[in-house]
């Protein structure tokens, strides 16, 4: 029958919309060039329709080859083929000589192509022709096996004019398409989101390294009021400068010599240390 691979939940559905399309007549040649000329040269949305509508059943057709994707519908997967057939339709030019058929097929493959690649992960995948290939031959590859070993890789990789590490890359993105945080572990226990580790610091830590700092800060301060006022310079200019100063450059300032400068800012450090922390 022709709803035997639609979940039960969706059959009745399914026959229901099919029961509906059948009722659409399919068109002779000629008629499908009159209806074509006509929606081109005069926008006949009555002639648009008829050509939609008579190839509906095309849809189905073509949309049953993409069962079988973790969570799709098969209605979805009608309604994204009609709307590339409608695509089609709008686009055809009956004076090429082919019927709507083979030109839509396309329009239609690729709507709904676009639409298992949107709904399979929140991350691109198949962002290029050979990565669409890709994913599809190697959907229809893991209804038979699981994971392609290295030998697999390579060989899917030369006949599809990719390198390995893509095809081996894509592979692991179909063990599974993506699943919500909030979806429990087992039935009735957690939610994926429980279990997983906050990245965040601890709320307590960073009051404390706040603290810490207010305190260094306190304490530095403290120690820079027991210096003279040209030790105080010297630190502030050497140490605490985002761009420290030389023992020339601060010498010259000061009048005196760079080993002098040495001298005083090894006692203003020694002074701060024994203020900062008594013996």
């Amino acid at each position: 029958m022709a709803h035997a691979l639609v979940p039960a939940s969706e059959s009745g559905e399914l026959l229901a919309y099919l029961e509906e399309i059948n009722r659409y007549p399919l068109l002779t040649a000629e008629e499908e060039y009159r209806l074509a000329v006509a929606f081109r040269d005069h926008q006949d949305l009555e002639a648009a329709h008829r050509l939609v509508s008579s190839y509906l059943r095309y849809v189905v057709k073509i949309a049953r080859e993409y069962q079988g994707y973790y969570g799709l519908r098969m209605m979805d997967l009608v309604q994204e083929g009609s709307i590339g057939l409608m695509q089609a339709v709008k686009r055809f030019d009956p004076d090429k000589g082919f019927r709507l058929a083979t030109y839509a097929m396309w329009w239609i493959r690729a709507a709904i192509q676009e639409f298992v690649l949107r709904s399979w992960s929140l991350v691109k995948v198949g962002t290029t022709t050979a990565q669409r290939k890709l994913f599809f031959n190697l959907h229809k590859s893991k209804r038979q096996a699981g994971l392609l070993d290295a030998v697999e890789a390579r060989e899917m990789a030369r006949t599809l004019g990719v390198d390995a590490v893509t095809v081996q890359e894509m592979d692991r993105r179909l063990a599974g398409p993506d699943q919500s945080l909030n979806c429990p572990v087992m039935e009735g226990g957690e939610d994926f989101q429980d279990l997983l580790p906050d990245p965040r610091p601890n709320q307590e830590c960073l009051l404390l390294d706040r603290e810490e700092v207010r305190l260094r800060r306190l304490l530095t301060t403290a120690a820079l009021a027991t210096l003279e006022e040209r030790e105080r310079f010297i630190v502030r200019e050497r140490i605490m400068a985002d761009t420290p100063a030389t023992l020339d450059a601060i010498g010259q300032r000061l009048g005196i010599s760079r080993e002098r400068v040495r001298q005083l800012e090894k006692r203003a450090l020694d002074k701060m240390r024994r203020q900062i922390a008594p013996a």
